[in-house]
């Protein structure tokens, strides 16, 4: 017997099963970008499809962003474009400012090449003609680049389809951005890849102008808003989903092992056109899936997967910088940087870096947040009850 499912995705239930998920994603990342530091050989075995791990950030976000809209929506209210932003701002700014300033003023917590101009990592556009070999420090920020973008259009073409009374239609700007993608990816294959396959040297052609640029990587957060769509606006969605929620999350892993397959190596023409939208598919399948209450893991708490996921952002930030420092600083020890003891001390180390800039910086942040907001709101509320008509005023006395 299944449990009772509302359409509401913002119920507090649910942050179990994402909380999870959040962790696998960040796990992924930290175990990817190790590789390119100092490593154990075996790590090499476990962490080549850790990439993907941003594409499941990327379905989260897609899912949470759109989800917190949908219901402002759902509701008949107008979408808040100041109270929105008030609340990206503090929740992803603060943290990175100050990422940011410890690696243009400290050049020895670069890891490697150099950094991009400041003016890139500003605007958000880093990941727009991204040469990895030459500006390889604080590459990463590359994916927040994308996720900022989507934060800055997804609110202003949600109020514009609301303004244009585009109701269901709007599921179709969702296909064609779909498309829009195996197509774009298509063409950037074939006119800059493909041209230096002879060569070999695919790495930086292929970060460059496939894995990094926006409008190649729309595919998991398009399935993030597709399934916070069809789960607000579309109930019996949910409710057949959660009918079928544990059959669900061994689709969506099987959607993910066959995308492991067509996505590895990671390089080929096979990931470019099908392994992304696979890859975001399967992550979605899997997010649909835990959401739901009968799913075996949707209220299975973990003390440690929370702490990991709290952690995700801050660690995601600087955890390059905790192991190159580390691991130089092991390495005078005399202690081997490709060893199992130096993995551990970076793993501690990266998530004692995050705690730090979790507890100093986004907490701080997110309590200045919700004080600015708190007070908006009493704002509104006395400007709304001074509009309101005086009973007595219209009383006979």
């Amino acid at each position: 017997m299944t449990q009772p499912v509302t359409s509401n995705i913002s119920d507090k239930h649910k942050l179990l099963g994402l909380d999870h998920l959040r962790a696998i994603a960040i796990i992924s990342v930290f175990l990817f970008h190790y590789q390119f530091f100092g490593h154990p050989a075996w790590e090499n075995n476990v962490a080549g499809f850790g990439w993907t791990g941003v594409d499941l950030f990327f379905v989260l976000s897609g899912f949470l962003i759109a989800g917190q809209l949908f219901n402002t929506i759902a509701r008949g209210e107008i979408i808040s474009m100041s109270e929105f932003f008030i609340k990206r701002f503090f929740r992803i700014l603060p943290p990175f400012l100050v990422i940011l300033t410890l690696y243009f003023a400290f050049p020895y917590l670069r890891e490697w090449g150099h950094l991009s101009p400041l003016w890139r990592y500003l605007t958000f556009t880093l990941n727009f003609g991204l040469d990895l070999k030459k500006y390889g420090t604080f590459s990463h920020d590359w994916s927040l680049c994308v996720e900022e973008q989507f934060y800055l259009v997804l609110p202003l073409i949600l109020w514009l389809l609301t303004y244009l009374k585009a109701g269901k239609k709007a599921i179709y700007l969702i296909v064609i951005l779909f498309i829009a993608g195996f197509a774009l990816r298509l063409w950037g294959w074939y006119h800059f890849v493909e041209p230096i396959l002879p060569t070999g040297n695919l790495g930086v052609t292929w970060n460059k102008y496939i894995y990094y640029p926006t409008y190649n990587r729309l595919d998991g957060l398009l399935t993030g808003v597709s399934i916070a769509g069809l789960f607000t606006f579309y109930p019996k969605t949910k409710e057949w989903v959660n009918k079928r929620s544990n059959i669900t999350l061994l689709v969506g892993l099987a959607v993910l092992l066959a995308a492991y397959f067509v996505s590895t190596p990671q390089d080929t023409f096979y990931t470019c056109l099908f392994g992304f939208p696979l890859i975001s598919i399967g992550y979605g399948i899997i997010l649909a899936a835990m959401v739901c209450p009968s799913n075996i893991l949707f209220n299975a708490k973990s003390w440690l997967t929370a702490q990991i996921a709290t952690l995700s952002y801050s660690i995601y930030l600087s955890h390059k910088i905790v192991i190159h420092l580390t691991q130089n600083l092991l390495e005078r020890a005399g202690i081997d940087k490709n060893s199992n003891l130096t993995m551990l001390i970076c793993i501690i180390a990266s998530v004692a870096g995050a705690l730090v800039l979790r507890y100093v910086v986004e907490k701080p942040a997110l309590r200045l947040r919700d004080a600015i907001l708190k007070k908006r709101s009493i704002k509104e509320l006395v400007v709304s009850k001074n509009h309101e008509p005086l009973d007595s005023l219209t009383k006979v006395k």
